[in-house]
């Protein structure tokens, strides 16, 4: 009898059976056991505890893929907001006066190779006072010309910055704290300075009337919040300095700082200690690594539940398919055939279930400044005050870095989950499997 031609659906059955006989008979049994029809109550309820162990494992892979990017956000926006305000680099004098020799200390500085921008300052701390509102502060005094090589605060507002005029004790304020003040440009404050006057009655605080000539919003709360801008001349003569009392860098590579940092100490007089970015805001970085770390750990548990589900789903696999297990047994296959099997259907579903994570959570870190706003509206609710996270708005940043170790991770919790089952299924006894039959 000749083969009759049933149209192009039959051609692509044909095809298909084809491919799959050219496959290890372990791989096409594992996929179909995977996939484990409906033809009855109990292979139902194997395929739905099979898919609610495949969607564990995404939701965790997601779950830390969005995480870790968004404290990856998190961490790299703050970092970029705060060295728009401070330097890479800071040298100072080590009795916290001014620098001596500071056109040479600014020459040698300048000729390192890493040196993009220096520019001497003033730092100090004192007291704002309006009315009876009173702020503490940290100020600066800078030369406005030469800001704009060691931070990012003057761009697109180099005017105000020229406002800063030697003798006319102008100061630029933080958004946060002139709005806290109630103050704006053309105003007067008065700043009080740490180390008062001895006179007969006493010592008398030392009081300067200040005109404020401008704001400036770093979008860093803590800076917006307390750092005053002034001419370097001012503060000196404020502070009672003979001169500046320090020198910002500017380095090529900011990752750089410390390695540099470590150059500059060398070669510099021991009156100089140099400070780089890093050691400034050591404790922060420091508590977001140990929080991101934990946060790694917790949530990779949650894929390890999911992931050792497989091993009640290949348990109940086996138990069902001991008939199917003997007959494969009597017709020549070996136990570690018969274990490549079970691991084959473990294994694709934690291969599915983690690809489905990654696309998952790659779709939601890529488009977390969509979902957030979106979100707030909704529920008419802020998730990130300024005033507690420094940030306002949601970052995400998915690293490669991550992003690999948290699918290997997934894929090797899900091949161990395997083993137990698929060792249990090649040690069936096929006599006794089909005594029942």
């Amino acid at each position: 009898m000749g083969l009759q031609w049933a149209g192009p659906h039959t051609l692509v059955t044909i095809r298909t059976m084809s491919f799959f006989q050219a496959l290890p008979y372990e791989l096409v049994l594992g996929w179909r056991y995977t996939r484990a029809g409906r033809a009855s109550r109990r292979n139902g309820f194997i395929s739905f505890i099979s898919g609610v162990s495949m969607l564990g494992i995404a939701l965790g892979v997601a779950a830390l893929i969005i995480v870790l990017s968004v404290m990856n956000g998190f961490q790299k926006e703050v970092r970029d907001r705060m060295l728009g305000v401070i330097s890479h680099i800071e040298v100072l004098a080590s009795d916290g006066g001014a620098v001596q020799e500071l056109g040479a200390t600014l020459q040698a500085l300048r000729a390192h190779p890493q040196v993009v921008g220096a520019a001497s300052f003033v730092a100090a701390q004192a007291l704002l006072a309006r009315g009876e509102d009173m702020k503490g502060a940290m100020v600066r005094g800078i030369d406005p010309a030469l800001e704009g090589q060691v931070t990012d605060l003057a761009d697109g507002q180099q005017q105000v910055f020229d406002r800063l005029v030697p003798g006319q004790f102008g100061v630029i304020l933080g958004s946060e704290l002139a709005r806290a003040l109630g103050v704006r440009a053309g105003d007067a404050i008065t700043l009080i300075a740490p180390g008062g006057q001895v006179t007969p009655a006493g010592v008398v605080p030392r009081l300067k009337q200040m005109t404020v000539v401008g704001q400036f919003d770093s979008g860093h709360f803590e800076y917006d919040s307390a750092l005053v801008l002034m001419h370097q001349e001012d503060a000196a003569r404020l502070f009672r300095l003979e001169g500046p009392s320090g020198i910002r860098l500017k380095l090529k590579d900011l990752h750089q700082a410390r390695q540099v940092a470590a150059e500059l100490m060398v070669s510099l007089p021991p009156a100089l200690i140099v400070r780089d970015w890093t050691r400034q805001n050591r404790t922060w970085f420091a508590a977001v690594q140990l929080e991101k770390r934990m946060m790694f750990i917790i949530l990779t548990l949650i894929v390890a539940v999911a992931a050792f589900n497989l091993v009640s789903t290949l348990v109940m696999t086996v138990t069902d398919k001991r008939a199917d297990i003997a007959i494969l047994r009597t017709l020549g296959a070996s136990p570690a055939s018969i274990m490549g099997v079970f691991m084959v259907q473990g294994a694709m579903v934690g291969v599915v279930g983690t690809l489905s994570g990654l696309g998952l959570g790659l779709l939601v870190a890529l488009n977390i400044d969509v979902i957030v706003p979106a979100l707030e509206r909704l529920l008419n609710a802020s998730f990130l005050p300024r005033d507690i996270y420094l940030i306002s708005r949601m970052p995400s940043d998915p690293l490669a870095a991550d992003i690999v170790p948290i699918a290997v991770i997934s894929l090797v919790l899900a091949f161990l989950a395997t083993l137990y089952p698929s060792w249990r299924a090649s040690r069936v006894n096929p006599a006794e499997a089909l005594r029942y039959e």
